[in-house]
């Protein structure tokens, strides 16, 4: 392989494979590096592999850079895992595939505070341009993009019926399409997902192979981005053959997702003064990279239905495996989640502010943290997921040390705000109101976890704290925006040096009121669009 090309993309995630693959369609030469494996394997391709991949140690690590949160101070000291795809297409090979734009109001939020042609309706041809909406093309929906994207079909009696009681009880209108032109109200889930495949974002722009000015190299650990004078030119690559640097004849961007790509800028100098030098760094430019950062939170609870089909145990694993490699077009070709909610709390302003995720079976309690496999209740269960969404608690990501193999300091400050903390008891409550209803009576029949033991505020406040967990949504750590609380600016480029960009969830200035990874793929469309105009204005 040549050691030049016109760009280099820095992580083959959400947002990597979308701008190299953009890129090299308008003529560019093009290298797009990834630090993991390529994504040959069934447990990413295969949708119901990813409870496997998740639950099992010995299989996430092959996939996931392993990472933790330091002790949470307002989390009993927990170290909570941050997982992070380690394969071609990173986190949309491993994620759960539950598709979701956000409110229009965000990018609303991001314009209106001066990111320039990030308002909805300039965001929304991105959003368009990158999917294969299952009804078809209209104002507000793609068809034919990369990415597929169709409903969960496969939904389980109790899902049925909480999708009733969700309406009845909340007073929210039953919505056939969150991402269109509302999104308040009990939907099915949509997911990237089709035929029994994932669509992760390697397998939605780089599978064709029908680019071949774009050359993707696995493997590929990136230690620095290299300079001349303040000129981006390229950047130094640690493989199994060693080190060596690659020049970019215009431009360097960096992708490597919400903690990859502040400790990337860095460890190149670029970054809070004072802690770069404090690591031995010299400083290139004095930016608040690795600050701003914030993440949906989710509470697990979950309860006795007799009606639930799913279990959590190897057998029904297997028989899933065996169902879909044999008849296809089964549960197991599918996301996990079925059926979501969004509602307005009295602490909204103007738009839905809580998320409600249905899962149909049990989950880990009390939580996740140990790199173990965890033990779950196989009776039959659905677990209602309580999701905050717009936090307000923010914290950091830092250097560990000069040592690029090092993994960075990640404090997510959890619940260091006392209001997220009060929001998600809340939501508890409205979900315990939900399960109560009199179209649930026989449905369900209890509540595990957490279960009698904790039945007022009291003692929700008390066990909150060992239950939050991550719903591996971080963002913000390279924030866009216009005065010096930015990394970059709207256009994406590094503030104070030529020829950097970053796309991907860091650049967010906050956070989207839902999933991430649908804006994660609208950024790189977005950046590529921004970057070829460019090319084209010079």
């Amino acid at each position: 392989m040549a050691d030049e090309a016109d760009y280099i993309v820095v992580g083959a995630g959400s947002a990597g494979c979308i701008v190299a693959r953009r890129l090299a369609e308008s003529g560019a030469r093009v290298v797009l590096l990834e630090a993991g494996p390529k994504d040959r394997s069934w447990f990413v391709r295969v949708p119901g592999m990813i409870s496997i991949v998740h639950s099992v140690p010995q299989i996430k690590k092959r996939f996931d850079w392993g990472y933790y949160s330091v002790p949470q101070q307002h989390a009993m000291g927990r170290r909570i895992p941050m997982t992070r795809g380690k394969v071609l297409g990173g986190s949309s090979s491993v994620n759960g595939m539950v598709f979701v734009r956000g409110h229009r109001g965000n990018y609303d939020d991001w314009a209106d505070a001066g990111c320039k042609g990030w308002s909805y309706d300039e965001v929304l041809p991105s959003f368009k341009r990158l999917e294969d909406w299952e009804d078809g093309e209209n104002d507000l929906r793609g068809a034919g993009g990369p990415i597929a994207v169709r409903r969960q079909k496969h939904l389980t009696e109790p899902a049925h019926a909480l999708f009733e009681a969700m309406a009845e009880t909340l007073g929210v209108p039953r919505n056939d399409d969150y991402n269109g032109a509302a999104q308040e109200g009990v939907s099915t889930v949509q997911m990237s997902a089709h035929g029994g495949r994932r669509f992760s974002t390697s397998h939605g722009y780089l599978s064709d192979r029908q680019t071949p000015n774009l050359r993707v190299v696995v493997g590929a650990t990136v230690t620095r981005v290299v300079f001349d004078g303040a000129r981006a030119v390229g950047v130094e690559i640690v493989e199994r053959s060693g080190p060596r640097v690659l020049r970019a004849a215009r431009e360097v961007v960096l992708s490597a997702g919400v903690f990859g790509s502040p400790q990337i800028l860095m460890l190149s100098g670029i970054g809070p003064a004072d802690h770069l030098r404090d690591n031995g760094i010299d400083v290139r430019a004095d930016l608040p990279v690795g600050d701003n950062l914030h993440d949906h939170l989710f509470v697990p609870m979950t309860f006795l239905a007799p009606g639930a089909v799913h279990r959590g145990t190897a057998a029904h694993m297997l028989g899933g495996i065996l169902a879909e490699a044999v008849r296809g077009d089964t549960w197991f070709g599918s996301t996990v989640f079925d059926t979501m909610t969004f509602f307005r709390t009295d602490r909204a302003n103007g738009r839905p502010d809580l998320q409600i995720l249905t899962l149909p079976w049990s989950y880990p309690s009390p939580n996740q943290d140990a790199p173990v496999r965890h033990t779950v209740d196989t009776r039959p269960a659905v677990t209602v997921m309580t999701t905050l969404i717009y936090p307000k608690s923010r914290g950091t990501v830092r250097l560990a040390s000069a040592d690029p193999t090092a993994a960075p300091l990640i404090d997510p400050a959890y619940l260091a705000d006392p209001d997220d903390a009060r929001f998600l008891i809340d939501g508890m409550k409205v979900v315990r109101e939900v399960m109560a209803s009199r179209r649930l009576a026989g449905v369900v029949t209890g509540e595990l976890h957490p279960g009698p033991a904790c039945p007022d505020d009291d003692a929700l406040a008390r066990e909150l704290p060992n239950r939050i967990h991550s719903v591996y949504h971080p963002v913000g750590t390279c924030r866009m925006g216009v005065d010096e609380r930015a990394v970059v600016d709207p256009e994406l480029r590094v503030r104070g040096v030529e020829g950097l960009r970053v796309a991907d969830a860091s650049i967010m200035p906050s956070i989207t009121g839902g999933n991430t990874n649908a804006p994660a793929m609208m950024i790189g469309e977005h950046c590529a669009q921004l970057m070829r105009r460019g090319a084209q204005d010079t």
